[in-house]
């Protein structure tokens, strides 16, 4: 899943960067409100977790401008401000939860897996397609009865297919949500982990689901 972070101190951004990668998220970075803003509306986010003192604009209006132009994605706050009317201020904007710092990163990282399970519940736990199962909770995949053993990056790279079967993806869709938002595009590294990927969900069966749309991408279908 893909992640924003909105936080203007560096050494703060870096750190949670680096624990939710760790963690298997692909993890982007903006370091002021208007940079946040931009880049929730022009890429598609799982989560984002918004510092509220940022400078150009803080993150309150960040969050109120996305809810007005209705963009749902779930928000987790972060700022110093520990007070009643803070929270309540936060949590009325249109952010769906609030942390304070300093905070030790295994609280951050329950709370975003808390919101991630809570918008996949309202798509359904599971997402299916053809005879893929998975599961974004245990991050576990079956086709058929037979569960695969997938890296992080096939695993991630087969939920964004699932997530958009039957939908052509672009190369650039693919760097852009299954790395991040600096992934050079025009390397090769997105083909061969297509490969990878082609290898264990269509090698051992006869229906093909992971297809090649010539100059374009890539698109999961059944023939």
């Amino acid at each position: 899943m893909r992640i924003l972070v909105v936080e203007d101190e560096k050494k703060v951004a870096s750190f949670i960067k680096r624990g939710l990668e760790e963690e298997e998220f692909s993890v982007d970075v903006a370091y002021d409100g208007e940079e946040g803003l931009y880049m929730i509306e022009t890429n598609t986010y799982d989560l984002i977790l918004m510092d509220i003192m940022l400078p150009k604009m803080d993150g309150l209006e960040v969050v109120q401008a996305m809810r007005t132009k209705e963009i749902n994605v779930p928000v987790l706050c972060l700022t110093a401000k520990d007070s009643v009317d803070d929270i309540v201020s936060g949590l009325n904007s249109g952010s769906d939860d609030y942390l304070t710092k300093p905070f030790a990163f295994a609280e951050l990282l329950a709370r975003v897996r808390a919101l991630l399970r809570r918008g996949t519940k309202e798509r359904g736990a599971e997402v299916n397609y053809a005879d893929l199962r998975l599961d974004p909770v245990a991050h576990k995949v079956w086709r058929g009865n037979n569960e695969l053993d997938l890296t992080a990056k096939e695993y991630a790279l087969l939920e964004y297919f699932m997530r958009n079967a039957e939908q052509v993806l672009t190369r650039t869709m693919i760097a852009e949500h299954v790395w991040d938002y600096t992934f050079d595009s025009f390397t090769n590294i997105i083909d061969v982990y297509v490969n990878y990927l082609r290898k264990k969900v269509d090698r051992e069966f006869d229906r093909k689901l992971i297809h090649t749309v010539r100059g374009v991408g890539y698109v999961l279908k059944e023939d």
